[in-house]
């Protein structure tokens, strides 16, 4: 088995720093996603643990050996990559063999690893197919059957998925997180795909222009994320904010007033709330809601098990605002059930589900509170 460290690795290329003082420790077995925008360094921090890359500083240690000066063939890692690359002349099983056979191993010893990777891969009967021949979920299973078979300390995972239908990709990920835990084998797994890295993984690490911005368990990041960027990445659809300002515990911007805040010290603050965490008014939820805002509706979308809600808020007095002033965006989404009595155009009211609120410094984008209690600090 094998943990991966990484301390303070930065990867520069002249002015540019693609990847800025990462520090990462992943532990023995455990099933670590890597996600952010396109960009942000993910991809170029595989590639140096893999050793494809040579990191401009910092050191890597796979299983508490320092690997930052070998070569990718020394460091007992697999890698997974986008692009399935299967050599097209040769039929499964020697695509599967390939790598031991390269490195000299016995037949028997290529037979016995080939073999369990069929069985765990469930590929029974497709050993003598062509990869022409296969499916691309097929094609797939084979290329991480060449990974399986090297027997690695670690698997990298470069977007795997990301070429296969949506269907395809589900039914994929499920399967990756079964042979993993079989296996208990070290997994990194590089994705653009929220979704993917909050379902498959035992943390994530949220890159943002190659700067770590939290490393924690999917519901940590999605319940307390560690600043605004998090806040509006990891979710879907995107968490909403409001701009506003703390004064005398309450936090006040052009559309609502909210009571009841621990912060006294005046300062400029962002709220977020996630859609699914605004109610009409006349919810029977709304008995745990703090603030009202009355917008109208600008468009429905229904979505299966939800419907998302696109608000105009108005300004006090009736006058509507024209959303940069009280949001960041032109909207406030609200995501209620399909059967909720809504209609284009109407006027109403909608609070926030007060302890399902955050509150984020504006000026560093840090957050300040992850949920509001009932009532505010005792003043002193």
């Amino acid at each position: 088995m094998g943990s991966v460290n990484l301390e303070s690795v930065n990867k520069r290329y002249g002015d540019i720093t693609a990847v800025d003082d990462i520090k990462i420790d992943v532990a023995d077995g455990e099933f670590l996603s890597l996600v952010g925008p396109s960009g942000c360094g993910k991809s170029t921090t595989l590639e140096m643990i893999s050793g494809l890359t040579t990191q401009s500083d910092g050191q890597i240690y796979i299983d508490d050996e320092d690997v930052t000066a070998l070569p990718p063939k020394d460091r007992n890692i697999a890698m997974v990559f986008q692009n399935i690359a299967l050599f097209p002349h040769m039929d499964v099983f020697d695509n599967m063999s390939y790598g031991l056979r390269i490195r000299g191993a016995d037949d028997d010893i290529i037979d016995r690893r080939v073999d369990e990777a069929v069985e765990i891969l469930r590929l029974d009967g497709m050993l003598d197919r062509m990869p022409s021949e296969l499916s691309g979920g097929q094609r797939q299973r084979v290329a991480i059957g060449r990974a399986i078979v090297r027997d690695p300390e670690v698997f990298l995972m470069d977007e795997p998925l990301a070429n296969l239908d949506a269907k395809l990709r589900v039914h994929m990920r499920t399967e990756l997180q079964r042979i993993q835990r079989k296996l208990d084998v070290t997994a990194i797994y590089v994705t653009h795909d929220q979704e993917e890295a909050m379902t498959m993984s035992d943390r994530i690490a949220i890159l943002n222009d190659g700067e770590l911005q939290q490393i924690d368990p999917p519901l940590t990041c999605y319940e307390e994320p560690a600043n605004v960027f998090v806040a509006g990445f990891i979710g879907s659809p995107s968490m909403n904010f409001i701009e506003g300002s703390i004064d005398d515990y309450r936090f006040e911007s052009p559309i609502t007033t909210i009571d009841a805040v621990e912060l006294d010290e005046p300062s400029a603050v962002t709220l977020g709330i996630r859609p699914e965490d605004i109610y009409p008014a006349d919810d029977p939820r709304a008995d745990r809601t703090v603030g009202s805002v009355r917008a109208s509706v600008d468009v429905i979308e229904p979505v299966g098990e939800r419907m998302f809600v696109y608000l105009l808020p108005d300004a006090p007095g009736g006058q509507s605002t024209d959303g940069a002033v009280a949001l960041d965006g032109d909207h406030l989404l609200m995501s209620v059930d399909p059967d909720t009595d809504i209609a284009e155009n109407e006027e109403l009211d909608v609070t926030f589900d007060q302890s399902s609120i955050h509150l984020f410094e504006t000026a560093t984008g840090n957050a300040l509170i992850h949920g509001l209690k009932r009532e505010p600090t005792p003043r002193s």
